[in-house]
């Protein structure tokens, strides 16, 4: 199918604007070609304009590049999926020493390792911060046990990050590069803020431009940052696509390890927060009525980047934003380039109905309880509340949330209103496969304690 290039720039403009996005890039591959458009402004103070070679902060986007080099690895016969950690990286460790053994590569690949999203830990610029990183470690205790459940955890890519260095020899940046960017040709991808500084570079905005334009240390690379354009990540999805080979014929991949990171591996309790049905190895994976894609989501200082590929068609769509409503903008935007490229037809954002139904709150109500975060489900007379909290070392890294708990369904829940966001955050029930009941929140899993 052609792609109208004109015709989606002028959608890109009209859809940016009404959703108050400062500047959004747009690739698109269909056909085999790959079609680059921008708009907006990187930044509102200077006023200079988004181009198809802009680069982005992408955040989570990282994820399915570490995975991807975790795989190549498996090519290699220097890493099996089911090894457990700590046969790769002795010093790898968890306060639960049983806990510890059982995690394995294709645990932390598929967040079934029940290791922690929120330690964020700054281990230093040098090219020993990943080492630093899975040292201090050892002391954090697990979300929920492994293989009990999904529950995404950032930390996990880091030890991966580490493993990639321990088997190649090479930083987790330069074995980026070499195996990675070099022979895809990405010239617009970088992990280091200081080799962005050759491009133009977007800055995210709350009201107005962000006061800094990176939180994340250097050892958040192998989960959270990669600095990208539009192109080439789509550029990086086409492999995936044509089975591991790059446009010039050079094999990067395997069929097999390409085929792996798509299966299913791990179902997910939360289809709402990355709009994933399931989790395969760094992909999440979907399910449009039929019609099966893999992607994935990031977001780093209000710049959000998302990924779709449906293989059925060949299509990859990525889109990098800076500001403003971009998940509206993700939403209108991809629905309809998905139903005319792939005949996709994406669901309709999460949100209570319109007449909830009647639930019972009682079973869930309690104290739960991870690593950096306490949440507390209530309920009176006029129903159901949320509040959720950062402890430990997340304290101080905001005020403590709080929200109604609107029914959607016996165990899924919209907390609304301004602390999480202008639109509807799915808070989900379940139950871990040792019989903890826990909440998500953002696709973490955490146990009641009380």
């Amino acid at each position: 199918m052609s792609f109208d290039v004109e015709s989606w720039q002028t959608r890109l403009d009209e859809l940016r604007a009404a959703h108050g996005v400062p500047g959004a890039s747009l690739a698109v591959l269909t056909g085999g070609r790959v079609h680059e458009l921008a708009a907006g402004v990187l930044h509102e103070g200077t006023g200079v304009e988004v181009s198809t070679d802009s680069v982005f902060l992408s955040g989570s986007l990282a994820k399915p590049y570490t995975a991807t080099l975790v795989m190549s690895l498996v090519d290699s016969g220097d890493l099996e999926l089911d090894t457990p950690v700590v046969e790769v990286l002795p010093e790898f460790g968890t306060p639960d020493p049983e806990a510890t053994r059982a995690i394995t590569i294709r645990r932390l690949l598929s967040h079934t390792g029940g290791m922690t999203n929120d330690f964020t830990y700054d281990s230093g610029r040098g090219d020993d911060c990943l080492a630093r990183y899975v040292e201090a470690l050892r002391e954090v205790p697990l979300d929920c046990p492994p293989g009990t459940a999904l529950s995404y955890g950032s930390s996990g890519y880091v030890v991966l990050g580490r493993v990639v260095e321990v088997l190649t020899g090479r930083t987790w940046d330069q074995a980026l590069k070499e195996r990675l960017f070099v022979p895809l040709g990405l010239e617009h991808s970088m992990t280091l803020p200081e080799e962005a500084l050759r491009f133009r570079v977007a800055m995210g905005h709350l009201d107005g431009p962000a006061p800094v334009w990176d939180l994340l240390p250097r050892s958040a690379g192998p989960y959270g940052r990669v600095i990208v354009s539009a192109g080439d990540v789509v550029r990086f999805a086409r492999m995936h696509l044509d089975g591991g080979l790059a446009a010039d014929g050079t094999r990067v991949l395997s069929a097999e390890a390409v085929a792996a990171m798509q299966h299913r591996h791990a179902g997910s309790p939360d289809k709402w927060s990355m709009s994933a049905d399931g989790w395969g190895l760094g992909w999440t994976l979907h399910d449009w009525n039929g019609v099966f894609g893999y992607g994935h989501d990031g977001s780093a200082v209000t710049q959000r980047a998302y990924l779709r590929v449906v293989p059925h068609a060949g299509v990859a769509v990525a889109l990098l934003t800076n500001g403003g409503a971009f998940g509206r903008l993700y939403a209108d935007l991809f629905g309809e380039l998905l139903a005319e490229l792939a005949d996709v037809r994406m669901p309709p954002p999460f949100a209570p109905p319109a007449n909830p139904p009647a639930v019972d709150l009682a079973p869930w109500t309690g104290t739960y309880r991870r690593p950096g975060v306490v949440t507390t489900v209530t309920e009176d007379e006029r129903g159901g509340r949320i509040r959720y909290e950062f402890v430990d070392g997340m304290e101080g890294f905001a005020d403590p949330l709080e929200s109604d708990l609107t029914p959607v369904s016996p165990t899924v829940f919209a907390a609304s209103g301004a602390p999480f966001g202008e639109d509807h955050l799915p808070v989900v029930f379940a139950t871990l496969a040792d019989g903890t009941p826990c909440v998500y929140v953002g696709m973490r899993a955490t146990p009641r304690v009380a």
